[in-house]
């Protein structure tokens, strides 16, 4: 009987139970792709659009495109967003995407859910705003992952956006890939124009970016962002 308990036991043991955010850490290619480095060949941006050979992590590539999307949605539904911009630091090893419109997320408190929005979307999975199928869509994202996994394999990830309609800035960043997440801070905003800028510090590590950012990414995505200019008439 001590026997086939022990075994029971150990079978039992053999299953595991984790969270959403964990999975995501542990198979990062069903949710990013490869976070490998690959190497092939890829169209680039230097003086103008080449392809050549080029070293990569597909997955990387994924999680920047996820904020780089969220900045170029902005600009289909809100008119007046009409500016994106895109600032790629080696010398700290961070990404940050800005963008305008008065439309923007709003900074207030969800009735149901009683957070703040921006917490939602940046900080929570499985939010989203393109849950309505019946709702025709031209825009990027609908499983409620999106920015969150940026978030999720970052080492410090960062959000800011100030809302012009209801006169309020907020500020929230979250550490060591979203297990923490520090206290939002709300001010008075008493400019005119709205504002989100994302800006994220990328888990090397995990993301086997062992050099940290370089030229090869920085061409890549430079070109993903000439790929966004070109399908959106931004200022």
């Amino acid at each position: 009987f001590k026997i086939i308990h022990t075994l029971m036991s150990k079978k039992a043991q053999s299953y595991q139970k984790k969270t959403l955010r964990e999975q995501i850490l542990l198979r990062p290619d069903t949710y990013i792709g490869d976070i490998e480095v690959t190497e092939e060949k890829m169209y680039v941006m230097k003086d103008n659009i080449i392809k050549k050979k080029i070293k990569y992590v597909p997955g990387f590539y994924k999680i920047f495109d996820e904020i780089l999307v969220n900045a170029r949605d902005a600009s289909v539904k809100d008119k007046t967003c009409n500016c994106i911009k895109v600032e790629y630091n080696k010398e700290e090893d961070y990404i940050s995407v800005w963008n305008n419109g008065n439309d923007t997320i709003p900074v207030e408190e969800h009735p149901e859910h009683k957070m703040y929005v921006p917490s939602m979307i940046f900080g929570h999975l499985l939010t989203s705003s393109n849950y309505d199928d019946d709702e025709k869509r031209v825009t990027g994202g609908r499983n409620g992952y999106g920015a969150k996994l940026a978030n999720i394999f970052s080492k410090k990830f960062e959000v800011e956006v100030g809302d012009a309609n209801n006169k309020k800035k907020f500020i929230q960043s979250w550490e060591d890939n979203m297990s923490v997440a520090n206290k939002e801070k709300v001010t008075k905003y008493s400019n005119k124009s709205s504002y989100v800028k994302v800006t994220f510090y990328p888990d090397l590590e995990k993301l086997n970016l062992k050099k940290g950012l370089n030229d090869d990414h920085f061409n890549l995505f430079k070109r993903r962002c000439v790929d966004i200019a070109g399908t959106n008439t931004l200022g």
